[in-house]
């Protein structure tokens, strides 16, 4: 079985995100299925297949979590030294052709946001810049194509998730 690393944060993210669907999402749902099936005809009754179907949805979000969850390995990154990239590093990188600087924390696959800086230790860019430091080079091969990178700064920072 694979392990999931991944932060205090992004567990107590996936845990409560798990506890409101099961005691909130679910139960609504469920409620709003039987006063739906009350209204007569289930074969023409919207209602009834609508929330039959966003049960299903919720069921298989849950069964998701839950497993994500049976695999979790939580990684304290303040532990770790930071004198090179590591899981929970927080990077500074400057693209040597364009001079454009970018910020990225390492963390696991199910807090990765791209867009608030945060990539998963598995993606492409990030596979490249383990074990990295201060000052080197690295020629990374990414969807869009091979770029360049010099890294700036690794350090760590307090992760926190929205």
């Amino acid at each position: 079985m694979d392990k999931e690393p991944m932060t205090i944060a992004g567990y107590n993210k996936i845990t409560s995100e798990l506890e409101f669907l099961k005691k909130t999402e679910r139960p609504e749902t469920v409620i709003a299925l039987d006063e739906a099936r009350q209204l007569g005809d289930l074969k023409e009754n919207a209602e009834y297949h609508s929330a039959k179907e966003k049960l299903g949805l919720i069921d298989s979000q849950i069964a998701e979590l839950n497993a994500v969850i049976s695999k979790a390995v939580i990684i304290d990154p303040s532990t770790l030294p930071h004198n090179k990239v590591s899981f929970g590093s927080t990077v500074s990188l400057v693209d040597t052709d364009s001079d454009e600087e970018f910020t990225y924390t390492i963390v696991g696959g199910v807090e990765s946001n791209a867009e608030k800086g945060m990539i998963s230790f598995n993606s492409p860019l990030a596979k490249q810049l383990m074990g990295k430091e201060e000052g080197d080079e690295i020629r990374a091969t990414l969807p869009g194509g091979v770029r360049t990178f010099e890294v700036l700064n690794v350090c760590y920072k307090e992760i926190e998730l929205s």
